[in-house]
């Protein structure tokens, strides 16, 4: 039987998109506490399934496709904006296709506004107007507000009508960012985009016997299994080790291995990788927050991902690619590998000086670089002994130097100075876990 948790959650997902959703409401309806009906609507805000907004509240929205991430909805855009909702409430939920800045003429701004887009624009209703009989919201600058009939007309086409206090160029630039956060996120690979789904995974129950674990490996060939009980949730793993010499007609729970770790539909594919490289781990069980099965996913599956990103093209930077894609590779006079880099504006505090972050990230990058020389692969930063001894000033030119001091199959230990005018700025000790492909 499903928890009072899982109860809530198919509630909400069952609730039409746009409807309001209150802690209150969800509460009384399923007769359960104000606490346990917060920490539902919590897990579904994490799901993508809801989203709260200041001064609307919670609304039921459709969940995001991973294809389709960068493209926002009126609800987020109300958050990052700051702003006001007018009317058109009901549409809250829906996404953009694209945002048009109304500072021309009317004639020509309506040639660009077209359905499902969203007009910024200044104090001008009859553009406000317009714009929804277009059939496209409207984001109002300036802290304006707008006439009574175009707050009805966005209440019957179901488009929000929004106003803030921001000027247009700071809100396009705001809309610009979030997107742009949203292509970064895009690119981060998540458990969920790569997990074998429940309907094409193979488990056992803990009530099966031994003889089952031997039926399902001459079928699929395979020697590991995650153990769930009659509520699917996961209690153990069940191997090849676990079984022979064993008694055939013995129950899986006798035999297997308890409490497994297990991995969550939105556990990075960096993170599972760690724990499945540093455990020796060749397959896992995916499971919800109740630990409800979900899938599995196999080292295969990690590592021939890793692959496929490190192949792909990257849309968004990270501040750490900013810091680091300026990294100049040469050999010194020992004939040994030097990184340069000069101190941009971006790298520094408010100090004028390199920010300790950019400064952690250099030194990581540069050790990285080092040892991909000696070893492919990936490589997990395990442990950072870093010391800051001297300020470094803005358009400094840094030389970098890494040595190996050990590299294992699994390990390597690196040696990073860092120096400005021949002078030591910092120094690292840093050690990384392999990741064989």
């Amino acid at each position: 039987m499903a928890t009072k948790h899982e109860q809530i959650l198919t509630h909400i997902e069952s609730l039409t998109i746009g409807t309001k959703i209150s802690v209150r409401g969800i509460a009384k309806a399923l007769e359960v506490s104000e606490g346990t009906a917060y920490r539902a609507i919590k897990e579904a805000e994490n799901q993508g399934i809801v989203s709260t907004i200041e001064r609307v509240g919670t609304i039921r929205i459709e969940r995001k496709k991973k294809d389709n991430i960068e493209r926002l909805t009126f609800a987020e855009i109300i958050n990052i904006v700051d702003g006001q909702v007018l009317g058109g409430r009901e549409g809250l939920y829906k996404t953009l296709n694209k945002f048009v800045i109304g500072a021309m003429k009317l004639d020509a701004m309506m040639r660009y506004t077209e359905a499902g887009s969203l007009l910024i624009v200044g104090n001008r209703t009859n553009a406000h107007e317009l714009a929804l009989k277009e059939g496209a919201a409207v984001l109002i600058t300036g802290g304006f507000d707008t006439d009574e009939n175009v707050k009805r007309l966005a209440d019957e086409k179901q488009l929000p009508i929004i106003s803030t206090s921001y000027d247009s160029f700071t809100v396009a630039t705001m809309i610009n960012r979030a997107i742009y956060d949203q292509l970064i996120k895009k690119e981060i690979v998540v458990v969920d985009d790569i997990y074998t789904p429940f309907k094409q995974s193979y488990f056992l129950y803990t009530t099966d016997l031994v003889k089952k674990w031997h039926e399902l490996n001459e079928e699929t060939m395979h020697s590991r299994y995650p153990v769930v009980d009659h509520q699917l949730k996961v209690v153990g793993m069940v191997t090849s080790k676990d079984v022979i010499g064993k008694d055939q007609s013995s129950t899986i729970e006798r035999v297997m291995t308890k409490n497994p770790m297990t991995v969550q539909a939105r556990t990075s594919l960096a993170n599972a990788a760690h724990m499945m490289v540093w455990e020796g781990i060749e397959i896992m069980p995916v499971v919800d927050q109740s630990y409800k099965f979900q899938g599995v996913i196999s080292r295969q599956d990690v590592l021939k991902a890793l692959q496929h990103l490190q192949r792909q093209p990257q849309v968004g930077e990270t501040i750490d690619d900013l810091a680091t894609n300026q990294l100049q590779e040469s050999v010194d006079m020992d004939e040994q590998t030097v990184y340069q880099t000069e101190v941009t504006p971006q790298m520094t505090n408010q100090l004028g000086t390199l920010s300790y972050g950019v400064f952690t990230s250099l030194v990581i990058e540069a050790g990285s670089r080092l040892l991909h020389q000696y070893k492919k692969g990936d490589l997990v930063v395990e442990n950072l002994s870093i010391y800051f001894i001297k300020p470094v000033q803005l358009e400094s030119m840094l030389e970098i130097k890494p040595r190996i001091l050990e590299v294992g199959r699994k390990f390597a230990k690196v040696d990073v100075e860092v120096y400005n005018d021949r002078v030591l700025v910092g120094k690292a000790l840093l050690m990384a876990q392999l990741i064989d492909r």
